[in-house]
């Protein structure tokens, strides 16, 4: 059940669902993502997976960390712009779960190391 899973498999699920959401209206007219939508799924996972708040993440609009580089930054804007009003209406739940997700609080600082020194 989508409820039960943890805070970034369901991130991982609504962003997909968004992306796909967004192609669909804008690209390919089908459920089949373009290679640029694909690959704008694949960096989100990517960047999800290695994200430093690990499971206590805060939504990605008010991380303090941007992980995103500003090119699928921009991508990410309009696909939330376009996606975000219409997951109220085709995807409920998730849209529910995001909003609920977004008034979590993280913790102050990073759960990983960062690497950098």
């Amino acid at each position: 059940m989508f409820l039960l899973k943890s805070r970034r498999e369901r991130e991982k699920i609504i962003v997909q669902s968004m992306i796909r959401m967004y192609c669909t209206g804008n690209h390919t007219g089908t459920e089949n993502l373009c290679a640029e939508c694909l690959e704008l799924t694949i960096y989100a996972e990517k960047r999800l997976i290695s994200c430093l708040y690990g499971e206590v993440k805060p939504v990605c609009k008010e991380c303090p960390v941007h992980c995103y580089s500003p090119l699928r930054r921009e991508q990410m804007r309009l696909v939330m712009q376009y996606s975000g009003p219409r997951m109220l209406f085709r995807r409920p739940v998730f849209a529910l779960v995001h909003m609920i997700d977004s008034f979590i609080i993280p913790i102050s600082k990073p759960i990983k190391a960062s690497g950098k020194k």
